[in-house]
């Protein structure tokens, strides 16, 4: 089932997610719910806040881009209770968009690789060291398990600029062609 997509000023997206556990609720269907939410918005990542549930879920299918990388093709993962251990190498720029904040893309600054660790959908433990692409769209998603979104990471000034858009997608001035949720 594709479910809307929570924008930026809905309060979910400001809170520190929850870790879950085998138990909880109807856990299978919520990630099949959040592949198909993310494949039907054009995205490469989702987590769990997006869709309007505070816990530590991420689901990630890069296969979209393995025409510009074919390491990509196989990079489809999720990820429970993911904890970043370890961020190092060169920080990079590059231009990050998100489903959360539609029509917006801004060069955001990150490591180049990291340390992650995490459940699998069958609750094994994983400890990986992701690098490049991988490892950016695990730091974004990661963030919003965390309370933040990309323009937290752009500077100041850039924000600043950035406000009136914002405050222009909150209030759902914007044009999509998925289902999403604004804040009431």
């Amino acid at each position: 089932m594709i479910r809307p997509v929570y924008i930026y000023g809905s309060p979910i997206l400001r809170k520190v997610a929850v870790n879950i556990d085998s138990t909880y609720p109807d856990l299978k269907q919520i990630i099949e719910d959040m592949f198909e939410t993310m494949h039907h918005s054009d995205g490469i990542g989702l987590a769990a806040p997006q869709i309007g549930l505070s816990i530590r879920l991420i689901v990630i299918d890069a296969s979209p881009l393995e025409e510009d990388e074919a390491t990509m093709k196989d990079f489809k993962k999720v990820l429970i209770n993911a904890k970043i251990i370890e961020r190092f190498g060169e920080k990079k720029l590059f231009k990050e968009g998100c489903l959360s904040i539609p029509n917006l893309r801004e060069e955001v600054e990150r490591e180049e690789s990291i340390r992650i660790q995490y459940l699998d959908e069958n609750f094994i433990p994983h400890d990986e060291v992701l690098d490049g692409i991988p490892a950016r769209i695990a730091q974004h998603e990661y963030d919003h398990l965390e309370g933040m979104l990309f323009p937290d990471r752009i500077s100041a000034l850039r924000r600043k600029l950035l406000a009136g858009k914002l405050l222009s997608i909150s209030k759902g001035k914007f044009d999509v062609d998925y289902k999403f949720k604004l804040a009431k």
